[in-house]
């Protein structure tokens, strides 16, 4: 145990014995100054922390000093009663601080009790109830903000650990604090209680076994009691102020003398109002102008100090600042970050700020938000933070994303204007600005916004300049999600599927499976825009496949048969028939043979005739359909799909390849066309 434990743990045994053991008045005297000292510096510690935090002793501080306070009164008490006298201090303070008038010490003590009590006391206990009960409502939201956060990348494992344990430790102090003002104002109680005690018993004693006469008594023994009373008042009124200053203390960078000093005179001008104010008080009323003169000066003088500070402290920022940039250009450190690539980032042109504005009505940020959740949701993958940034070398217009410094999505956006797209080309008879709808490339309008009523009444539909290019990253993401699917982003669903299912993780990583392996299947995946929210599927896949393969291709096949039942949902509607394009025999026929297998893996090689007559096959397939508004699925055995879909993707890169084992059997299926060759 080191010596700091043992002076608490000896300091609490003195405080009980106190209560039991007479002192001499000349001990009661020191420790009297020292519960004052004491009390002075919980106050200049409370005003002086940043939070309430750093302060996190303080209820249980608070019921030491306040068993030391009533200690006090308790030895003080017995002293008086039984000697007369209480010690150097409490005869001070009953001659010298109250002129030794009993009636002042009186007066005195009363406004001290009604400061400490219907002041302080019971506001710092209202607001520790109200802070105790709105810090537990908000312990749900400050997990669930945290656990999103860690989700969402933005912050660590053991950040996410650091503000779980500052959530609850602000609830644990919060309750105690609550608990901790009842002491308060059970001092100032007992306070008032004990002065009556004294002087009451006091003069019964003085009379009785002194031999004074109640004048003498009641002048003797009240003057004590009066000094005793604002003794012990004192240093109580102190850490009443302490009470009240940590519960309604907000967190901030400074302390509480650095946000009063920064906050009060942030504003010069409104001293020159006070001061004004000041002097006419004194010019109007007969207060006069020497006493209002000297501190409407002070006033004014402070604001015109403060005035001319804050300019050349804003220059001096500026200087700073710009002198920062260049050292920081200068060091060889800035080279390394520009190496630097976001995974995600947009830009517009200077046009398009209001977008992102929140002050002007824009409301991208927060779209951004729900479109990261949202493909969370459906993709399974958690979308890394996407950077935001104007961007002066592209039209005040234009806009761009760029996923791994690759740019893959491009558009302009008119502001003032809503897109309006027809059902019906051929009758598309609004006035309007052509355009192509971003997203899915259909023919639009940019029409006015008084326009848009008339639209809207004619069956078009009408979206505002966010939702365009909020549905445009939205599809764009999705298309290439793969891309952001890495060995990190990989092992971050692994660690977190391992929180539950630690066994089969077990089984599949690190062997007979790599993080590269598993990567490289969830890459496929989601290269075909199959979720890989269904982790526990897919693992359980890979648990029973990896020890035979690890050709990433097959494995990824296995997960698809395995997800069938999700990939069915995906493409089929519930009572409805899945209509799709077949391959004839002779297609599944050619493409198997010309697989070639090699000790890296099989690959497929058609010749070039055979390649062309199945592209435009589909393609006189797939343009049938969409003059028939229908969307394109082609259907195959399991044994070619992957190579069918190696075949198309570069020519058709959205249309979905599937096998007949990545059907439901329950799913009714129409053949309404045929690649053939």
């Amino acid at each position: 145990m080191s010596t700091r434990d043992l002076s608490v743990l000896i300091s609490v045994v003195l405080i009980v014995a106190m209560l039991v053991i007479p002192f001499p008045p000349w001990l009661l005297s020191i420790l009297i100054i020292i519960n004052i000292s004491l009390a002075l510096i919980v106050l200049l510690t409370t005003m002086n922390m940043q939070e309430p935090l750093q302060f996190s002793i303080f209820p249980s501080l608070l019921l030491l000093l306040t068993l030391f306070r009533l200690s006090l009164n308790v030895s003080t008490t017995r002293s008086i009663l039984s000697h007369g006298e209480g010690g150097k201090v409490v005869e001070t303070f009953g001659n010298f601080v109250v002129g030794g008038n009993v009636l002042v010490g009186l007066v005195v003590f009363i406004i001290l009790i009604i400061i400490q009590f219907i002041v302080i006391t019971k506001g710092a206990e209202r607001v520790s109830e109200v802070a105790a009960r709105f810090t537990l409502d908000a312990m749900p939201g400050k997990q669930m903000s945290i656990d999103a956060d860690l989700n969402a990348g933005m912050i660590t494992e053991q950040d996410a650990k650091h503000r779980r344990e500052k959530v609850a430790r602000e609830a644990d102090f919060y309750g105690a604090m609550d608990g901790a003002s009842k002491f308060v104002k059970g001092d100032a109680i007992a306070g008032i209680i004990i002065v009556m005690i004294n002087i009451i018993f006091g003069i019964v004693i003085g009379m009785l076994q002194q031999g004074m006469s109640i004048q003498e008594a009641a002048s003797h023994f009240t003057m004590l009691t009066v000094g005793d009373g604002i003794v012990s008042q004192m240093p109580a009124l102190l850490i009443s102020t302490a009470t009240g200053i940590v519960v309604t203390r907000a967190a901030s960078e400074g302390n509480l003398g650095h946000d009063i000093t920064g906050q009060l005179f942030a504003y010069p001008k409104l001293l020159y109002v006070a001061a004004g104010t000041v002097l006419l008080l004194g010019l109007l009323t007969p207060i006069g102008i020497l006493l209002t003169g000297p501190i409407a000066g002070l006033l004014a003088f402070g604001a015109y100090m403060l005035s001319k500070t804050d300019k050349p402290s804003e220059e001096e920022e500026e200087i700073l600042e710009e002198e920062a940039q260049a050292d920081e250009l200068k060091s060889p450190e800035s080279v390394v970050q520009l190496l630097h690539i976001d995974p995600i980032e947009f830009e517009f042109g200077y046009g398009l700020v209001p977008l992102a504005d929140a002050g002007q009505g824009g409301d991208l940020l927060d779209r951004i938000v729900m479109i990261r959740r949202q493909l969370a949701l459906e993709l399974g993958l958690v979308i890394p933070v996407v950077r935001i940034r104007d961007n002066i070398a592209l039209q005040p217009n234009e806009y761009r994303l760029k996923i791994k410094g690759n740019e893959v999505a491009k558009g302009e956006l008119l502001l003032d204007h809503y897109l309006a797209m027809s059902p019906t080309p051929e009758d598309d008879v609004i006035e309007g600005i052509e355009t192509i709808e971003p997203s899915f490339g259909l023919p639009a309008k940019w029409i006015s916004e008084a326009a848009k009523d008339e639209a809207d009444m004619l069956g078009y539909t009408v979206v505002d300049p966010a939702s365009v290019v909020s549905t445009h990253i939205t599809e764009k993401i999705k298309q290439h999600a793969h891309e952001l699917v890495g060995r990190q982003e990989t092992k971050q669903l692994i660690d977190h599927l391992k929180e539950n299912y630690p066994v089969l993780v077990e089984e599949v990583t690190p062997n007979p499976l790599s993080v590269g392996d598993i990567q490289k299947v969830l890459a496929k995946l989601l290269r075909e825009k199959v979720s890989i929210r269904n982790l526990v599927t897919i693992f359980e896949t890979l648990a029973d496949y990896g020890r035979l393969t690890t050709d990433s291709d097959l494995l990824t096949e296995y997960a698809r048969q395995s997800l069938a039942k999700q990939i069915t949902a995906q493409y089929a509607r519930e009572h409805e028939t899945l209509k799709v394009i077949t391959c004839s025999g002779r297609v599944e026929k050619a493409i198997a043979d010309g697989v070639q297998q090699t000790e890296q893996g099989n690959y497929l090689s058609l010749d070039p005739e055979v390649s062309d007559s199945i592209i435009r096959s589909v393609a006189k397939e797939a343009e049938q359909l969409s003059i028939r508004q229908e969307s394109a699925i082609l259907l195959c055995s399991p044994a070619v799909r992957m190579y069918v879909k190696q075949l198309l993707e570069r020519y058709f890169p959205d249309l979905p390849v599937l096998s007949y084992n990545e059907l439901e059997a329950n799913v009714e299926v129409q053949s309404i066309g045929v690649v053939d060759i």
